[in-house]
């Protein structure tokens, strides 16, 4: 069995979050620096079954497409030519990170902590594969 494997795609660093192998829960992995991003998945795909991408959409709050789309559908495309049988679902991150700080509040985390960008990233990325779990079905 594979796991699902989510990406909030950022400019400098890149939020990564997987599942169980019996996909049942979602937990954030890591964040890596954005040009290493590549690598990286192609390391843990060696390691690990990955049976589908979940890759957040930027969209602002209005509903329009953010800044950062056309970055993150190359990615897409990048990510299809490297992994070409595994599909590629795109999720609506907006809020994520609103949603991130949250959780980091109500975790108890303190502030120096919750002031780490990477971790916001990777509980984005959690976030983002909840999300797509529970719009599918599979929690």
């Amino acid at each position: 069995m594979g796991r699902i494997l989510s990406v909030d795609y950022g400019v400098r660093r890149t939020g990564l979050a997987v599942t169980d192998p019996l996909k049942i829960i979602a937990g954030g992995l890591t964040t890596v620096e954005t040009p290493q991003l590549m690598r990286f998945l192609k390391d843990y795909s060696a390691r690990e079954t990955v049976e589908r991408f979940v890759v957040g959409f930027p969209r602002q709050t209005n509903g329009r497409d953010s800044e950062n789309l056309p970055r993150v559908l190359a990615f897409v495309e990048q990510l299809k030519k490297t992994f070409p049988g595994v599909p590629v679902d795109m999720w609506d991150e907006r809020y994520t990170s609103v949603l991130a700080h949250q959780t980091m509040l109500q975790s108890g985390i303190g502030k120096k902590a919750r002031q780490n960008k990477a971790l916001v990233d990777e509980i984005s990325a959690t976030i983002i594969l909840q999300g797509w779990m529970e719009g599918r079905g599979n929690l």
